[in-house]
């Protein structure tokens, strides 16, 4: 997860929304991605440049064997609908994710009501793997005045409460 934490990082050093993505097969990385097309100032923002469709095209092209199964895919925050879908048709065994995407997130979808492609899919979901990390790089990029990319939204409204819990708590840790 740090290695996508890293991904994050660049991302947000150059003004996207920080959210990276790293897959691993049998403990080595095969392949890597990190969000871009955010960054304010561009004529239309790329709703497909996801951090795991990047990875998940540069796993198609990566020189080793990818067995997919084997694959565990950890990104930053929970993958939306889009990545989701495209994840479980790539056959990644485990999705691991450090932020809940309670505006997109698509990893609670009922794949039982959705057609055999999606439906028999065996894929392994965990969530919260170093959620704090992650949450403080979605709420500085959300401090930052130039980043406008889902200015004023519920993702927004949500890390900035969920960083005011954490706050209270370790405020609390302290006496």
């Amino acid at each position: 997860m740090s290695l996508a934490l890293d991904q994050a990082a660049a991302a947000a050093a150059r003004g996207e929304f920080p959210v990276g993505c790293v897959i691993v097969q049998d403990g080595q990385v095969v392949a890597q991605g990190a969000r871009t097309g955010t960054v304010y100032g561009r004529t239309m923002v790329s709703e497909v440049d996801h951090a795991e469709i990047r990875a998940l095209k540069n796993m198609e092209i990566c020189r080793q064997a990818v067995m997919p199964g084997k694959c565990s895919l950890f990104c930053t925050m929970e993958p939306c609908l889009m990545c989701y879908g495209a994840i479980l048709l790539s056959g990644i065994g485990t999705i691991v994710y450090g932020f809940e995407d309670p505006m997109g997130g698509g990893t609670c979808c009922d794949l039982t009501s959705l057609t055999p492609l999606y439906r028999d899919s065996r894929v392994r979901v965990v969530g919260g793997i170093c959620r704090q990390k992650s949450l403080d790089l979605f709420y500085a990029f959300f401090n930052k005045k130039e980043n406008q990319y889902w200015k004023d939204s519920l993702l927004e409204s949500y890390i900035r409460k969920q960083k005011r819990l954490q706050d209270k708590k370790l405020n609390k840790s302290c006496f």
